[in-house]
């Protein structure tokens, strides 16, 4: 069986649709995860989004498990989180940052992604279609 890509889906994500939409556009979390699962052409995903760190760290752990290769939106804790860091550290495969805003393009607070730190390859500014150029990235990445 072909190990799963997971999607990570950090804070305030499930708000897409009506959270910012001059920022982030008016395609919900739903219609994300359609577009991911169209882009892995039959690979298996593994979608998740959550407030909580620790929920993150445990999905995390489950790629280092079980997965081929991380995509990871995590939103406000790209910035805060040295859990998540540490998590994404002991992932051996490749790992795709994404943002749906170009997060350099905004407030200085979102210039400095501790992620990008670890991350393979990093996605930002493409909107929410940037999530499956992650997918197609990260298969072209799984396949070496």
């Amino acid at each position: 069986m072909t190990k799963p890509i997971f999607v990570l889906n950090g804070p305030n994500l499930n708000r897409l649709g009506s959270r910012e939409p001059e920022i982030y556009g008016t395609t919900t979390l739903a219609e994300i995860e359609t577009m991911c699962r169209k882009a892995a052409d039959g690979l298996p995903v593994r979608f998740h989004q959550s407030n909580f760190e620790g929920e993150i760290v445990g999905w995390i752990h489950e790629a280092i498990d079980d997965g081929a290769g991380i995509i990871i939106n995590p939103a406000g804790f790209s910035f805060t989180s040295i859990a998540i860091l540490d998590a994404l550290k002991m992932f051996p495969g490749p790992i795709v940052e994404l943002h749906i805003s170009n997060i350099h393009r905004r407030e200085e607070i979102y210039h400095k992604s501790l992620v990008s730190t670890v991350a393979t390859a990093v996605i930002a500014g493409l909107g929410p279609r940037g999530y499956a150029t992650a997918v197609n990235s990260l298969k072209q990445l799984m396949e070496g």
